[in-house]
């Protein structure tokens, strides 16, 4: 949705995965626009606003997640926005392109408001970001979060780490001001971009087992506590493969799997959902940044002892021009075992990552990934890939 906000994406139609006539093509009822405000699992019903009863034999819940909205007044101000789906990236759009917008500020650091970042500096709009913490995209180490924030810099955004917030008014030079400890900001244009959190009010309300995590607790099949209710995306947990522990990661493409899975045990054709590794990537201008597994905090909180380490190569083979390829790898001290990867560059990173998602899916040691298989030609990399060069360094570094 960024990028159709930035104009990298012109028609929002492309978006839509399957439009309501594709479903009802396929012999599929869609209700659009209604709201289910209860569920009684014991009797298999559903009751919507307009005191309709939809009885079922089998429930899917695939309601998602909320936005988080920061404490404070001004939030419901016109000019201020949460990016939560297309409907919204429609409105911001129209916002942008009716009103002369020229300054804007981001509230939050997460994937969504650094490739909101690029998107508003398309647009040629001076971009103020406001985070709390002070290095951008909480999964990333400061090594590489701390490139992130240079990447920032470089393209004209200001980044404000450390920053408190403390509501929005009505502005003077501009419709809005953002009210922070470092003082006012003005803005034409606020996005809201603090986080989200598994929308399980459905399941509280029908008793459903809730995990530690704060979604709503399935086992492999989708499963949840209750008979023949099912729950898919971004409203449940996932099984970590590397923690060993049910984790929240809401991602689109996890969301997809756990959706597909479900429909095939209700529909006779069992399948078990094998768990994830936690891949992600996003690109912030001219970066690719990517990571995968357990960074060195979340491995110690997963009860390792872990080592990590920083390398910088060569996206490519240097007669091909040189690309800096930024690679950490986090690994269990005692076992060596691979336990994360972050990667950072112009080229390269999201492809590295995906390599490293197999190592850790399959379990592979230092030693092992140091001496992987791995295509070789100089365009592309070297005979020993930054990968081997990492791998065989934090070797012996433990």
């Amino acid at each position: 949705m960024p990028y159709y906000i930035g104009d990298v994406i012109r028609d929002e139609r492309t978006l839509v995965a399957r439009t309501p006539e594709k479903f009802r093509e396929a012999g599929i009822e869609v209700r659009l626009e209604s709201t289910v405000a209860a569920v009684d699992a014991a009797q298999g019903r559903a009751r919507l606003t307009t005191g309709e009863l939809l009885p079922y034999d089998v429930l899917v819940l695939a309601t998602g997640a909320e936005s988080r909205l920061p404490a404070g007044p001004g939030f419901d101000l016109p000019g201020v926005f949460l990016l939560k789906n297309l409907a919204d990236a429609i409105r911001i759009k129209a916002h942008l392109n009716r009103s002369a917008c020229r300054k804007a500020v981001v509230i939050g650091a997460g994937f969504i408001g650094m490739e909101m970042c690029e998107a508003l500096r398309d647009r040629g709009m001076e971009t103020t970001v406001v985070h709390r913490g002070e290095l951008p995209v909480a999964r990333w180490d400061a090594e590489f979060a701390r490139e992130i924030v240079a990447a920032l810099e470089r393209n004209g955004v200001t980044f404000l780490a450390d920053t408190e917030l403390h509501g929005i008014e009505a502005g003077t030079s501009c419709p809005l001001k953002v009210m922070t400890s470092r003082g006012p900001i003005e803005a034409d244009l606020v996005l809201v971009a603090v986080g989200i959190a598994p929308n399980v009010t459905l399941a509280r309300g029908m008793g459903l087992r809730i995990g530690a995590t704060g979604a709503i607790g399935v086992d492999a099949q989708q499963r949840t506590s209750a008979p023949n209710v099912y729950a898919v995306g971004d409203c449940c947990e996932v099984y970590h493969r590397v923690s060993g522990r049910w984790a929240y990661l809401p991602l689109g493409d996890t969301a997809n799997k756990q959706g597909r899975l479900a429909g095939r045990t209700i529909g006779g054709r069992p399948a078990a959902h094998p768990g994830v590794v936690g891949a992600q990537s996003f690109k912030i201008f001219e970066l690719e940044t990517a990571a995968t597994g357990l960074n060195e905090a979340e491995a110690r909180q997963a009860g390792f002892d872990p080592v990590g380490d920083v390398f910088w190569g060569n996206a490519i083979a240097g007669p091909f021009g040189k690309r800096k390829l930024g690679l950490k790898l986090v690994a269990d001290r005692a076992s060596g075992k691979l336990l994360g990867a972050q990667a950072i560059g112009e080229t390269g990173a999201v492809g590295r990552i995906n390599t490293l998602s197999a190592a850790l899916w399959s379990g592979l040691t230092l030693d092992e990934i140091g001496y992987l298989d791995l295509a070789y030609a100089p365009p592309f990399g070297g005979a020993w890939d930054v990968i081997h060069h990492a791998a065989q360094r934090l070797q012996r570094k433990r």
